[in-house]
């Protein structure tokens, strides 16, 4: 039978017209509501339903549902408020991998989305079990749910028997699954985020009489703002705020408000929640700070009980600049400036930073959260809303936290290939820091961990709110560079120099002008003029001369950006000349991006405005110009480079791999490193090379594991075991280059006297052949799911820290980037005339492991080091695997926080 999976905990998701409903495991208490859910169908659905319509049948289904827990069944409800909308089970009856599968959903409640949910609730919980397919009969007649299977994105064939028809639903893994549930997904919470982010009505509760209160501030912004909807207060001491009307209670409203705006003491947040949930509220904005346990659980739980979406508690509040709507249900001191930038921040301060620098550049705010303490709505939630709005083109970040990383990551590689998608990288504590131990999870770091999240997703990284807006200015206002070659032009020698500086340093390439451009460029500049890269056209240069500069550089085809540093002269002063103007004024010049610096600019960077309603971005220093120029060419080369694909592969056994880590934990229920045997059974489950071995508990057995290994020169290695051994070199657990059986016993002996009472055994390898020693490993971070890291290996990767990290499961394109990023990558491709290894034997043994650490969530720390990789072959070495306990969660199944 499949394995067992215990019951999974109660998720709240999103239907598809963005309410929520809770999905749970049916209890025996259930059984009069799911007998009622079915009593209350018309007969036409009870006859689709059951081939017949006999309200017997709604008994007898209820008694199935709510029996006794049985291995291979397993049924599913979604309630809403209370009222169980509709059923999904599975049973596998005598089958091992296949079950028969049922769904029945509420009159009133079809085409919402119930019945596909929770049929991915069920997929996900088949998959844990083992389950490869579901089966289903349904009449011919009934195109919902035929059409609900087919449109799950599993494979799906149906074979016709007269007047039903038999579907089997395939639930092998793919990406066009997780495609259509990331769809649907999308579609539902866009749905939920309309009365927060689109509210007709609004109501501010907590808007004192008197100045000085957040509520009242926030009433004040919405109001003079211009918000065009309907809005009140709430203030049982007053009739009027602000000119607002003002109202006792929610419920004494006359209109039930889209968004309520909570800014009431915290003790008084439980109750006011609940009460706009009893007065149908779609949506909380809470700005109260400092709420005990209690209370933020309290506010949650009437959220999710009446289908509330909420922003914060403890958040600045959020805006839509979209001039039909004008909301602005903040406390900032300003008002965002309409535009195309969406903004979500957890912080206030950088919030009011980044809607103030947006606003000044000109590109001015789409839509703003301020998520705060993030309870619910998500950096994900907003991404999903700017794909959709039609109004936001540049998406900007500053989040602390990821709710669902993976989750994130999937949205982030999708949204990112339509809009730049710009974060800071905040909370780098980690950055510099050398791993002081060989092993994975002290390898991995915070900041290597988020940087592996940000490169795979093609998000910008940026290290400042400055640096965020100089890269938002150039993504706004200029084309994408084709490359990273820049050509520099510029009237001062050295400012010229300073560019040069910041560009090499940024990692852009400055090419040689060809022999024809050079005469090119000399036949319209000053005499002086040198022109190399950087173009020095001398303090003499004119307005004209520039322009004629500018538009050969333009038209070369041997650089990607132009980069024109500028200072104030007494010569351009005195003839009129206005050299800025020579970038701004010529139309047509946007096949490639410029950008002007201005070392006596006061402002970090400003966007000049140019012909054609274009703008220009302009720094006050090199070094700002050419990181946003570097962030510009990395984005270019991401979107070039197609998206990449998890690579099918053979011989793997992801079933026989479960039930060793469900054997080891049911031996160890705290978990703990395995002893060799097993760890090479894992490994051979994902077909993962290993070097061979022998293990011995005694001198004797040592002397005749030895006898079978020796190679064609009879050399042995020795390793001492005990659980928990990290560095073997390090505690000189070690003996290599063991010839004959004295000295197998004389290393033995030496073992055993030196580790008494620790040792639990020795393994014994051939003495391999020469070649790289690497280092691959995964540990699975609590946050971001599991990581693959890669690198030099041997006793140098704990004195280099040589490693590349990224997340799995790992695409072709994340294998390539781990081979070739670390710094000694060029000997793997046969630097010092050693030859290149054999790179797809490496690259499989990525892909396996970034397999194995997918498949298997108990899985906490793999190490492989060394492995040795030669011309024609990789194989581990030494291996070591650590368990413990997990629940195995579907980071892809739609849930809300």
């Amino acid at each position: 039978m499949p394995h067992h999976v215990p019951d999974r905990p109660p998720v709240h998701a999103l239907l598809a017209d963005g309410t929520t409903v809770c999905i749970r495991s049916v209890v025996a208490g259930d059984h009069d509501q799911l007998e009622g859910l079915y009593e209350e169908m018309s007969p036409e659905n009870l006859r689709l339903r059951f081939f017949a319509a006999s309200h017997r049948s709604a008994h007898l289904a209820a008694d199935r549902a709510c029996a006794p827990a049985r291995s291979g069944y397993r049924a599913l409800l979604a309630e809403a408020q209370g009222r169980v909308v509709g059923l999904a089970e599975y049973d596998t009856g005598d089958e091992k991998d296949a079950a028969e599968v049922s769904i029945a959903v509420a009159d009133g409640l079809h085409h919402r989305g119930v019945g596909t949910l929770l049929v991915e609730h069920l997929v996900s919980a088949a998959r844990a079990e083992g389950i490869r397919a579901f089966e289903a009969d349904a009449l011919s007649e009934n195109h919902a749910v035929l059409k609900l299977f087919a449109d799950l994105g599993l494979r799906t064939t149906r074979r016709f028997e007269g007047p039903e028809v038999r579907c089997t639903i395939a639930l092998d893994q793919s990406d066009t699954y997780l495609t259509a549930v990331e769809e649907r997904g999308r579609a539902a919470d866009v749905a939920s985020l309309e009365p927060l982010l689109r509210p007709k009505v609004v109501a501010v509760i907590g808007a004192g009489r008197k100045p000085g209160s957040v509520g009242r501030a926030i009433l004040h912004q919405l109001h003079a703002g211009g918000y065009t909807g309907r809005l009140f207060a709430v203030n049982p001491a007053a009739h009027a705020i602000l000119g607002v009307p003002s109202y006792s209670s929610v419920g004494a409203l006359p209109r039930t408000p889209d968004l309520a705006v909570l800014a009431v003491p915290a003790a008084a947040i439980p109750d006011t929640a609940e009460e706009c949930g009893k007065a149908g509220v779609r949506a909380l904005l809470v700005v109260t700070a400092g709420l005990r346990a209690d209370q933020a659980q309290a506010l949650l739980a009437a959220c999710r009980s009446y289908g509330m979406r909420l922003v914060g508690p403890n958040c600045l509040g959020i805006s839509n600049a979209d001039p039909e709507l004008s909301l602005d249900a903040t406390f900032a001191a300003g008002h965002p400036r309409p535009g195309t930038a969406g903004v979500a921040v957890q912080s206030g301060g950088v919030g009011i930073a980044l809607q103030d620098g947006l606003s000044r550049l000109g590109i001015g705010v789409s839509s703003f959260a301020s998520l705060g303490d993030k309870f619910d709505v998500s950096g994900n939630d907003m991404l999903q809303w700017w794909e959709s709005d039609g109004r936001t083109g540049l998406a900007l970040l500053h989040l602390e936290s990821f709710g669902n990383p993976r989750a994130f990551s999937r949205t982030a590689r999708r949204v990112t290939r339509r809009m730049p998608l710009l974060t800071v990288d905040a909370g780098r504590t980690d950055a510099g820091r050398r791993a002081a131990a060989s092993h994975t999870a002290a390898a991995a770091t915070s900041t290597m961990t988020r940087g592996a999240l940000f490169t795979q997703a093609g998000i910008t990284a940026t290290r400042s709110i400055g640096e965020l807006l100089e890269t938002a200015a150039l993504l706004h206002s200029q084309p994408l560079p084709a490359g990273s070659r820049v050509a520099i032009i510029t009237n001062a020698g050295g400012a010229g120099v300073l560019a040069a500086d910041a560009c090499a340093e940024a990692g852009l390439s400055l090419p040689t002008p060809t022999p024809a451009l050079i005469d090119d460029l000399l036949a319209v500049l000053p005499d002086g003029a040198a022109v190399g890269n950087p173009v020095d056209a001398t303090a003499a240069v004119t307005e004209e001369q520039l322009t004629d500069c500018l538009d050969r550089i333009m038209r070369y085809g041997g650089v990607d950006a132009v980069l024109v540093a500028l200072v104030p002269t007494a010569v351009a002063a005195a003839t009129g000349d206005d050299l800025v103007r020579a970038l701004t004024r010529a139309p047509g010049r946007r096949a490639k991006p410029i950008v002007a610096v201005r070392l006596e600019q006061g402002l970090t960077v400003e966007l000049l405005p140019a012909a054609e309603d274009a703008t220009i971005p302009s720094y006050a220093e090199p070094q700002a110009a050419a990181r946003a120029l570097a962030h510009a060419a990395h984005r270019a080369a991401w979107l070039a480079r197609p998206a990449g694909i998890v690579p099918d592969l053979d011989g793997v056994e992801t079933e026989r791999a479960r039930t060793v880590v469900e054997t080891y934990l049911a031996a160890h229920p705290d978990g703990g490193w395995l002893d060799p045997r097993t760890c090479a059974d894992l490994l051979a489950c994902y077909g993962i090379p290993q070097i061979p071995w022998a293990w011995a508990e005694s001198e004797d057995d040592a002397v005749l594991a030895a006898d079978r290994l020796r190679g064609f020169d009879g050399r042995v290695v020795m390793k001492a075991h005990w659980p928990g051994l990290v560095h073997k070199s390090r505690q000189h657990a070690v003996h290599l280059d063991l010839r004959g059986d004295s000295q197998v016993r004389a290393a033995y002996r030496d073992l055993e006297t030196r580790f008494a009472g620790q040792m639990t055994g020795v393994v014994l390898q051939p003495l391999a052949a020469r070649g790289t020693e690497l280092f691959a490993g995964v540990v699975q971070d609590e946050v971001f799911g599991p990581l693959v890291l890669f690198g030099l290996g041997g006793t140098a990767t704990e004195v280099l820290a040589d490693h590349a990290a990224r997340l799995a499961p790992l695409t072709d394109h994340d294998v390539h980037d781990l081979i070739t990023s670390p710094r000694s990558a060029p000997l793997l491709f046969g630097a010092h005339g050693n030859g290149p290894v054999d790179l797809g034997e490496l690259e499989q043994l990525l892909l396996r492991l970034s397999r194995m650490a997918a498949d298997l969530p108990q899985l906490t720390e793999t190490d492989f080091n060394p492995v040795l990789a030669t011309p024609g072959g990789v194989t581990v070495l030494d291996a070591r695997i650590r368990l413990a306990p997990c629940r195995p969660q579907d980071p892809y199944l739609r849930r809300l926080r």
